[in-house]
């Protein structure tokens, strides 16, 4: 009978640990950038919701939109793949940027209070180990763009 008061306890604190994870995944923020000199577009995640913004200034809010659950379970798998720590040892697989051939990307986590920052590269052209979340990322800016 103990054994089984036991076996029932670990699975119910088990579960708890489990949801606290989701909780904190949920509080994580992703800032994309992607600019030149004459472009800009920050792409904003946080807590189900996407801004996007063309506005350098950050004069106006940009466009708010919530994510669907199927997206946003996608976004989050994704997240839990990328090694935070290593991102900024990652090396950009192009060098376009450097004579204005792709806007310069640059992506931030913020996740259980650390920011964890990739160096830049094209956009459009990510590291190998963050093309997936970058392009799941650019998937809710609806804009089809030269970049």
């Amino acid at each position: 009978m103990k054994l089984i008061s036991l076996l029932i306890l670990t699975l119910f604190v088990g579960k708890g640990c489990d949801n606290k994870t989701d909780q904190d995944i949920n509080t994580a923020v992703i800032e994309y950038v992607a600019n030149t000199r004459g472009y800009y577009q920050k792409i904003t995640i946080a807590q189900q919701v996407v801004t996007i913004s063309e506005d350098r200034a950050a004069k106006e809010k940009g466009k708010t939109e919530k994510i669907s659950d199927a997206d946003w379970k996608t976004l989050i798998t994704l997240l839990e793949e990328v090694d935070l720590e290593a991102l900024k040892n990652l090396k950009a697989p192009t060098e376009k940027r450097f004579y204005d051939g792709a806007a310069i990307a640059n992506l931030q986590i913020t996740y259980k209070g650390i920011t964890y920052k990739a160096p830049s590269f094209d956009h459009g052209f990510p590291p190998d180990e963050i093309t997936e979340i970058v392009n799941k990322i650019n998937s809710f800016s609806k804009q089809d763009d030269e970049y």
